[in-house]
């Protein structure tokens, strides 16, 4: 991939991003009031992840098989983890993905990625967003791939390399996963009858939308929560209005009470949910892990925006990546250790041979990422950095399928 090639894909979007990039920076430095509100939503969707599963206390025995036959759907396999029939705090990396949204079938990339944990003996639990632009060292097959955006994991090589690529960016353990499909979230708004959100501004994404009160419809809800060019925050805008969603699909779902809106509900979530917990480990998590919902706390990976090669990226300074890491650890009951990953090795080169300063508010135009086991400095303007990029991910092994592409992955 040429840098040319990159421009191209990106140039289009600068004149309207770059404003948009000053103010995301800004944005999360003095908003308190928001950061406070996005708490409160990120309590709310780890209450949505285990809606179903509490279900069974209402509707007893018969509801089980129910819930059972819905829940086992969504297992995929895999070798299984002990933590939670041992009772010991867990990690879930949350994939948002986006499969089957505007005729589209290929792999797709993770629209939205949280890495929760859960600790039963601390009765705790953390839920930390990662920002889906953020710049990370992609572990596809065995270390192949390098870098780029981190949801692109995802793309290359599922929910395997989206795991292994944010355990080696924060330092974490990352026992279990759950994988949601957009699409799901068009079908639960329709299961519990539409939801009523406050639209911040007026705009047209497939569907028109007035700033004020709305009632929405699945596919009106969807589109709500996919849109990104036109809000001024960019992607942690759209963030924000699909917390809006998800706060109105669980707040109309447990006001419902017949049991054929359940019945919508749990189809959809089976439908369109996959997962390595079992139901026995989702029952667990019910009856065990309870109490860690009344003690929530909330962060996200405060990125520093930054063109390369003429692509928006998110960049983390290695004091945040060790903060977070710290953050995750200490809920996780182990030791904080000194993060070291290709993500650091690159800041500090960065701050070597560009004097990259990160206190300043402004994107960075010199950040550049330096070829894997080289701390050579090259110039930006040549394709070194392209071509071996390129090499790294001009294919990528999916259940057997390779595509060719690089590209793709903007």
């Amino acid at each position: 991939m040429t840098q040319n090639h990159l421009g191209r894909r990106e140039e289009y979007h600068f004149k309207q991003q770059s404003g948009r990039l000053l103010s995301r920076n800004q944005f999360f430095a003095a908003n308190k009031q928001n950061f406070s509100n996005n708490r409160q939503s990120k309590k709310t969707l780890t209450l949505f992840i285990f809606l179903i599963i509490g279900f069974i206390a209402t509707w007893g025995s018969h509801f089980y098989f129910n819930l059972e036959a819905a829940l086992g759907n969504t297992y995929q396999g895999g070798t299984p983890a002990t933590q939670i029939t041992n009772k010991q705090p867990i990690s879930v990396l949350i994939l948002g993905v986006d499969q089957g949204i505007e005729n589209r079938h290929d792999q797709g990339n993770s629209d939205t990625m949280i890495l929760a944990t859960a600790n039963p003996k601390t009765q705790k639990s953390t839920l930390t967003s990662i920002p889906r632009d953020l710049l990370a060292d992609i572990r596809g097959d065995n270390g192949k791939y390098f870098m780029f955006r981190v949801n692109s994991a995802y793309q290359v090589g599922g929910n395997k390399a989206a795991m292994k690529t944010t355990k080696v960016l924060l330092n974490t353990p990352i026992n279990y996963y759950m994988e949601v499909n957009m699409k799901a979230l068009q079908e639960l708004v329709d299961a519990v009858g539409g939801v009523d959100v406050k639209v911040p501004f007026s705009f047209t994404y497939n569907t028109t939308f007035k700033k004020g009160k709305m009632h929405l419809n699945g596919k009106q809800a969807l589109d709500y929560a996919r849109m990104r060019k036109e809000d001024p925050r960019g992607d942690y805008g759209r963030q924000m209005r699909q917390r809006q969603i998800i706060m109105a699909i669980v707040k109309n779902a447990l006001s419902l009470n017949s049991i054929s809106n359940y019945k919508k509900i749990l189809k959809a979530f089976s439908k369109n949910v996959t997962t390595n917990m079992t139901f026995s480990d989702m029952m667990a998590i019910a009856i065990n892990y309870r109490s860690v919902a009344n003690n929530i706390k909330s962060d996200y990976i405060h990125g520093h925006d930054a063109w390369i090669d003429g692509a928006s990226i998110q960049v983390a300074s290695t004091s945040e990546l060790q903060r977070v890491s710290d953050y995750i650890r200490t809920n996780l009951g182990l030791n904080k250790q000194k993060i070291s990953n290709e993500e650091t090795r690159q800041n500090r080169l960065n701050k070597k041979y560009n004097a990259i300063d990160w206190t300043n508010p402004n994107a960075f135009t010199n950040y550049q990422v330096f070829p894997a086991n080289s701390d050579s400095a090259i110039n930006s303007s040549s394709s070194s950095y392209n071509t071996t990029y390129n090499n790294n991910v001009s294919e990528y092994d999916n259940g057997g399928k390779k595509t060719c592409n690089a590209g793709l992955f903007f």
